[in-house]
């Protein structure tokens, strides 16, 4: 009798279906009226090729109060699939009022190969309390960076998330 060896597991991955699957269910892209923080990034694999399969979710705790009552299916929420090229714009009102360190929004992110989704957060560079962050003061000093979106233009950011090689963004768990 010879034995079988499978390297799939219980969560394995079925396929890059979520593109087609998720996108009939609301527009999570968020419509804002007024200003708006802008993230823009490309998601990339462990080979540094541009992942084009991706969903990226974000929650901004800060801003569901905000877009209450301004027709967002999930006011708060974002989902957003990323382009052929992997990239991404995630977009928060500007009139929010973030506390002190904490990140402007919690990320996860979906894709092709991963067993499990992996969870994240981004900051604004420019955020003056970021010495003040709870989450930031976990991460060690040389990996912050990761986490840091860069300012590129008045309310306009760019943050790349690296699933790995050294540029790895980091992930956490939460328990």
């Amino acid at each position: 009798m010879s034995k079988i060896i499978s390297n799939i597991t219980t969560s394995q991955t079925i396929g890059p279906f979520s593109h087609e699957a998720w996108q009939w269910a609301a527009d999570l892209t968020a419509k804002i009226e007024g200003g708006a923080v802008t993230i823009r990034g490309v998601i990339y694999d462990g080979d540094g090729a541009a992942i084009n399969d991706a969903q990226i979710e974000a929650w901004l705790p800060d801003a569901a109060g905000a877009e209450a009552g301004q027709g967002h299916a999930m006011p708060g929420f974002r989902r957003v699939p990323s382009g052929e090229d992997g990239s991404y714009t995630l977009r928060a009102p500007v009139s929010i009022d973030a506390s002190a360190g904490e990140p402007l929004m919690y990320v996860t992110v979906f894709a092709r190969g991963l067993v499990k989704h992996q969870f994240t957060a981004v900051f604004l560079e420019d955020d003056s309390s970021l010495a003040q962050s709870a989450i930031l003061n976990q991460v060690p000093a040389a990996r912050r960076s990761t986490l840091l979106a860069r300012k590129v233009a008045d309310g306009e950011y760019r943050w790349d998330i690296w699933m790995q090689t050294d540029k790895e963004t980091v992930f956490f768990d939460y328990a």
